[in-house]
């Protein structure tokens, strides 16, 4: 089991950054694969980043690759999302997510509870 905190959200114009964070607890370190998914009003929930146990090997979203970067820290059970040259339409609740399989791109297995993000034009 693991309890999965978002923090970083927030109002930002459009070509800020703001950094989101996720604060792992209970059965963590590398023991799960993690990313970052996004929901904007009206919408399903859409992948937007994933991270491998290791930090090694990361993927992304067409409509942020070049702009956002994952990260985590598995020394302090933490992950990151640094989200540069923001637009209007990344507007969107964030959640963290963990799964237990080496790809969080499925169907994961934790959720957080979500960080607002909003972007104005």
């Amino acid at each position: 089991q693991v309890q999965l905190v978002e923090s970083g959200g927030g109002l930002v114009q459009a070509g800020g950054s703001l950094r989101l964070s996720c604060a792992a607890s209970g059965r963590t370190g590398s023991s799960y694969a993690m990313g970052w998914f996004r929901q904007a009003p009206g919408k399903e929930r859409e992948f937007v980043a994933g991270i491998r146990r290791s930090g090694g090997i990361t993927s992304y979203a067409d409509s942020v690759k070049g702009r956002f970067t994952i990260s985590r820290d598995n020394a302090k059970n933490l992950m990151y999302l640094q989200m540069n040259s923001l637009k209007p339409e990344d507007t969107a609740v964030y959640y963290c997510a963990a799964d237990r399989s080496p790809s969080v791109r499925g169907s994961p297995d934790y959720w957080g509870q979500g960080t607002q993000v909003t972007v104005s034009s």
